[in-house]
């Protein structure tokens, strides 16, 4: 049951049923479309709490409802009256007059707490509907039952609600190894990898889909490649082979002759350190400091170095200059931050579709009345459930330009944290500012967004909505939104921008950050144009970012590109995701024609103890680096033949 304001004479009460569902549809033949090419830019959106009482198959709560498994997974709940069921969150309000508010209220449980706040269901066919294999998350909505009653004692926590997003099916990736780390189960698709496992070992890719084929079959430690094979068996090849293919082909070559790791070290012979130093001149007599970041060849320990020795109690001694890096530092923060920066255009987009398709002017027919213009509490809600549905974003800000918000001049909503995994969250409003140096709309990305979404609007995404609400407030059946279909236009992931990484010196997170940021567009006074409104702003921190080391090609912007110490002539170099921005976050493969010849339970070498062994060697200590290079691949073993043997006897008795 939900209160609603949308019905005239309903004070107070709640309706029956109420279950708005939206689901993007194919749209490559509706009219709107003339090159009846699919946009996925069209949504049905309908009222499933509005059907005919008598019709049991159409209730989502009954058990004669077709695909409601998502909605008994969290409701009902029963908790017997006990306040001790329910996550406790605490978030301290700073109002735009410094008035100060704190709020204690129940939510689901957190994102670090196992189980988590989202359940999944099985996979099911979506019939009559999207007509297509969907899985759902479901993640509950807690609220106080009964509400509004000013006694606490007999009011509790429980979950009142659910929020479904349902996915394709066939977007998931199936993992075909067999049992191993990481790979426990329950997984119906274990060990149906072709990989002969006498010679190869099966690893997944990622990105592969519902299909066969999603694995590359690697060597096991003690063997290698075929000379003429250049990389690991990819699973979709080895899949489509015929039963001849298969037998004579796709096996890895025995190593006759393994090395034992090393056990005493010693100091590299002054020779071999001379060739070092002379590759990597950047690391002797390394500049330090905020000048390592200007160098000809960036020395990777003196750029870390100086990043982790900035903190909050000497960041002021700084020149401003030096908080903000180069924008190649952050490369791969685009991939890295995706999901991150989509809740930032999801709000944005949503702030889009309610100030161009909601009217509060609008007269209705019958009992409904138009919905009120977003009110402050909304957006205070909104910009704080940014920061606690994930833990990689620190701040979230939405950012109104001026006399854009109703019955205000600014105002900012601006949420954060000071630790990783917390119950305790900040949120104030920046509109209380009035520096210049620190009043928001000055901020280098909102004044970016502004000047770009000035005038032209053309390159913004067209949504079309065909929206079908209730009847009346009983909902008795369903009937068609006065404006349909309607649209309206918002921005994509690629209309926002990202910042330089900075220090955030003078702002509450006290660390280097990112910033990703989306606006969101209205009608102007007059209705008869798009303006822009504001932005939604997300801050995620640099050091949770991976950096990437290996070499790539000229015009790619990473200041790290081409600083592995892997050895150029026998390995490569392939990222390893997960280590953060430390150095080392790769391996050294070896490459085509060359073996890895130690006994271990790799066939790699881990970039981590390369860059240890290889700072050993310039600080002059023990080390093992000129050996963490691959050997040429000769035969699998050693081995004589009796007519080689004769040859070289018979030269050597007629030589004398």
């Amino acid at each position: 049951m939900s209160y609603t304001s949308s019905y005239r004479g309903f004070f107070n009460k709640t309706l029956p049923r109420f279950a708005p569902r939206a689901l993007r549809a194919d749209d490559f033949n509706d009219p709107v479309h003339l090159q009846k090419i699919s946009t996925l830019n069209t949504f049905h959106v309908e009222d499933l709490g509005a059907f005919d009482l008598e019709s049991l198959s159409k209730d989502y709560t009954s058990d004669f409802y077709r695909t409601n498994e998502w909605y008994r997974i969290w409701l009902p709940d029963e908790v017997d009256r006990r306040h001790d069921t329910k996550t406790t969150y605490q978030v301290e309000i700073r109002y735009a007059n410094n008035t100060n508010e704190t709020f204690t209220f129940h939510g689901p449980r957190g994102n670090d707490e196992n189980p988590g706040p989202v359940n999944w269901t099985r996979p099911y066919f979506d019939c009559g509907r999207l007509n297509k294999w969907v899985v759902a998350a479901v993640s509950p909505v807690a609220d106080i039952y009964p509400r509004h009653t000013q006694f606490r004692h007999i009011e509790y926590p429980t979950y009142t609600a659910a929020v479904v997003m349902e996915m394709d099916y066939d977007r998931i990736d199936i993992n075909q190894c067999p049992p191993s780390q990481g790979n426990y189960g329950p997984n119906r698709f274990a060990g149906t990898a072709r990989c002969k496992e006498e010679t190869t070992e099966c690893e997944p890719l990622h990105g592969w889909g519902f299909r066969r084929g999603g694995y590359q079959c690697r060597c096991r430690p003690g063997y290698r490649l075929p000379g003429l094979v250049r990389r690991p068996y990819l699973g979709e090849l080895v899949e489509r082979a015929t039963a001849d293919q298969y037998y004579n082909n796709f096996d890895c070559l025995k190593i006759g002759w393994i090395q034992r790791l090393p056990v005493q070290w010693e100091k590299a012979h002054p020779f071999i350190r001379s060739l070092y130093m002379d590759q990597y001149y950047e690391y002797v007599n390394a500049t330090t400091g905020p000048e390592a970041l200007h160098t000809e060849k960036p020395n990777t320990y003196e750029i870390l170095n100086f990043i982790k020795s900035v903190q909050p109690n000497n960041c002021s001694k700084y020149n401003p200059s030096d908080l903000f890096l180069n924008g190649d530092i952050n490369y791969g923060a685009e991939e890295q931050f995706e999901n991150q920066a989509k809740m930032a255009v999801r709000l944005a987009n949503f702030i889009s579709a309610f100030l161009q398709i909601s009217d509060p002017k609008e007269v209705f027919t019958g009992k409904r009345v138009a919905d009120k213009p977003l009110t402050e509490d909304q957006m205070l809600g909104e910009t704080l459930a940014i920061i606690m549905g994930d833990s990689k974003i620190w701040s979230a800000g939405t950012y109104w330009d001026r006399n854009k918000f109703t019955n205000r001049t600014f105002f900012a909503p601006f949420a954060y944290k000071t630790e990783l995994n917390t119950r305790k969250f900040k949120l104030e409003d920046l509109a209380r500012l009035n520096k210049t140096e620190e009043v928001y709309t000055n901020k280098d990305w909102f004044r970016f967004l502004k000047q770009r979404w000035s005038t032209n609007f053309d390159a913004l995404e067209k949504f079309f909505l065909k929206m079908k609400v209730r009847d009346d407030e009983m909902g008795h059946y369903l009937r068609h939104y006065e404006r349909y279909p309607t649209y309206y236009r918002a921005a994509n992931l690629n209309h926002g921008h990202w910042t330089r990484p900075y220090y955030d010196c003078d702002g509450h997170l006290k660390q280097w950050v990112i910033t990703y940021a989306a606006p969101f567009f209205g009608w102007d006074s007059v209705k008869v144009k798009l303006e822009f409104k504001g932005v939604v702003a997300v801050t995620m921190s640099l050091l949770s970012l991976d950096l990437n080391q290996c070499p790539d090609r000229h015009y790619v912007p990473n200041a790290f590109k081409g600083t592995d110490k892997c050895d150029k002539r026998s390995s490569y170099c392939v990222p390893i995701s997960g280590r953060g921005f430390e150095a080392g976050g790769y391996k050294c493969e070896c490459l085509q024609g060359y073996e890895y010849p130690f006994e271990d339970e790799i066939t790699y070498y881990d970039g981590q103890i390369v860059e240890a062994e290889f700072q050993n060697i310039i600080q002059d200590k023990e080390t093992r680096i000129d050996m963490f290079k691959c050997r040429l691949a000769g035969a699998a073993a050693i081995q004589s033949s009796f007519v080689i043997v004769a040859m070289v006897l018979f030269i050597l008795m007629k030589l004398r």
